[in-house]
């Protein structure tokens, strides 16, 4: 009878193994959520909102125009803050819906804390100003500090969200150079006409 074939015995298990599949497991999770919250930066902004947020500018500065006291213009542009902000946060919200992520995520939170201190600096300056009663300065002031939130919290999103940002910035350099009775206009050519041209831009690149 030929002989039973002798068996081998089975491979020791490295113990080093598990450990290393986990190490790599956690790094591969670490890399798909780093991923997601880089793609997901670009639902953070809604092009969309962005220009619905033109169109409120756009119409505050026809309003703010008809004005022939600074107090009742800075009355309309304040009033229409809020309206904006509110286009910008429902376009942001829906287009993140229809990606079917979460509009809150990591990215998005980095932009909103970017963009936040430079709107608080912008609101306390404008109450001083007011207070003085040096209200030629506050479309500079704004332009200016409007820019530099844009290009803080567009660091965490699309390019086009920064070079928006640097129009505005480029926008209140002029307005500081440029005579005093041209401030409805540049702020128009600002919060209307650069919102109404980088917004379907946006819309059109990243998806709305």
């Amino acid at each position: 009878m030929p002989a039973a074939p002798t068996r081998r015995p089975a491979a020791a298990q490295d113990p080093a193994d598990p450990p290393q599949l986990h190490a790599r497991a956690m790094d591969n999770l670490h890399f798909i959520r780093s991923t997601m919250e880089r793609a997901a930066s670009v639902t953070a902004v809604s092009g969309w909102g962005i220009a619905g947020t033109g169109v409120v500018g756009l119409g505050a500065a026809l309003l703010a125009a008809r004005e022939p006291d600074a107090g009742a213009r800075l009355i309309i542009w304040l009033a229409a803050a809020p309206l904006a902000l509110g286009a910008s946060v429902a376009g942001a919200v829906w287009k993140a819906r229809r990606s079917e992520l979460p509009a809150l995520v990591g990215p998005a939170k980095k932009l909103a804390l970017a963009f936040l201190p430079p709107m608080l600096a912008g609101a306390l300056l404008t109450l001083a100003l007011w207070r003085a009663g040096a209200l030629d300065v506050v479309p500079a002031l704004w332009l200016s500090l409007y820019g530099t939130a844009i290009v803080a919290g567009g660091a965490y999103s699309v390019r086009a969200v920064p070079a928006m940002g640097a129009a505005f910035l480029a926008l209140g350099a002029v307005a500081v150079a440029a005579p005093v009775s041209w401030g409805e206009l540049l702020l128009g050519l600002g919060f209307g006409g650069l919102h109404l041209a980088f917004g379907p831009w946006i819309a059109r690149r990243h998806g709305g």
